[in-house]
């Protein structure tokens, strides 16, 4: 009899990932998912809960993103962050400190919608690829792998909006809005407009997110064996999102002080948004990988 591949077993029980058999005391949680893991529904769910986590919280901080912008063209004019904030508000008022908000929107909604939605793909696909027992071994190369793959075309589609937000904080008296930007970027340069900086968010956002991944996903796992005093399937959907917040903010926990706060923020809200949209769609949320019997027989951990 052949093997079914892991997905194929996914699909057949809406919890049983690559990484776990289903425990008895799973099972009353389990019956209550809208959907099953790994289908169309699930990915398509997901991909949604991306939008909201990644369009949500960096349209929340473009007045901070625009202050930086203009500190990085024009360190003469914004000589810091309080002082562009300053004239920037002297200049354009309090509306001026949202431009770029559409494009920004826009972008990393689309952005977090392959971010999110492509990773559980590649990661299903990339554990099928290892099977089981090398799948779990494995576990941190297929996060890295996965995330890496995800941010490759979620990049593609953040790209033209990116370029746009840019050229509105960056460029007074180009555009104001991203209904004048677009056309007229396109116009002047055609579609290469939108992809001149293609190649530098693949270098500044590929090695971010796996970090960002693979750092979360070992945290979870490292608060559910070592710090939560009960497994995922006893705590409730509050205390599982308290865990999936703490897990978020210390996966980032490197880098100045000022960066901390707000990329620690940013990606902490990120993963509780994305979590959120799982708990409400009631999408199945399988809990942290643990070693397969067979690979624990092999280790001499269980009586064969």
């Amino acid at each position: 009899m052949y093997p079914i591949a892991l997905t194929q077993q996914a699909r057949l029980n809406p919890f049983q990932t690559p990484f776990f058999s289903m425990k008895p005391q799973q099972q009353q949680e389990n019956a209550d998912v809208s959907c099953k893991y790994g289908s169309n529904k699930y990915y398509a769910l997901c991909g949604f809960g991306g939008v909201l986590s990644c369009g949500l919280t960096h349209t929340a901080v473009v007045p901070l993103d625009l202050i930086k912008c203009r500190i990085q063209v024009d360190p003469d004019k914004y000589k810091s962050i309080f002082n562009g904030f300053s004239v920037t508000l002297r200049e354009d008022g309090l509306r001026g400190l949202g431009k770029g908000w559409a494009p920004t929107f826009i972008g990393y909604s689309m952005q977090g919608l392959c971010k999110f939605g492509f990773y559980e793909v590649f990661k299903a696909l990339y554990n099928d690829m290892l099977g089981e027992e090398n799948a779990y071994l494995w576990r941190t190369s297929v996060y890295l792998a996965a995330s890496a793959s995800a941010e490759f075309f979620a990049d593609i589609a953040l790209a033209p909006m990116e370029a746009c937000k840019v050229r509105i904080q960056t460029q007074p008296g180009y555009a104001n809005t991203l209904r004048e930007c677009a056309p007229k970027m396109h116009a002047e340069e055609g579609l290469k407009a939108f992809y001149k900086g293609l190649y530098p968010l693949w270098l500044r956002q590929i090695p971010y997110t796996m970090m960002k991944f693979a750092c979360f996903e070992r945290t979870v796992e490292t608060l559910y064996k070592y710090i939560v005093p009960k497994p995922r399937s006893e705590c409730s959907k509050p205390e599982q999102l308290v865990v999936t917040f703490v897990a978020g903010y210390i996966g980032v926990w490197k880098g100045l002080f000022a960066r901390i706060i707000m990329i620690g923020t940013l990606t902490a809200l990120q993963w509780f948004i994305y979590d959120s949209v799982k708990v409400y769609f009631r999408l199945p949320r399988p809990p942290p990988p643990e070693m397969p019997e067979s690979l624990k027989r092999k280790m001499g951990l269980l009586d064969c």
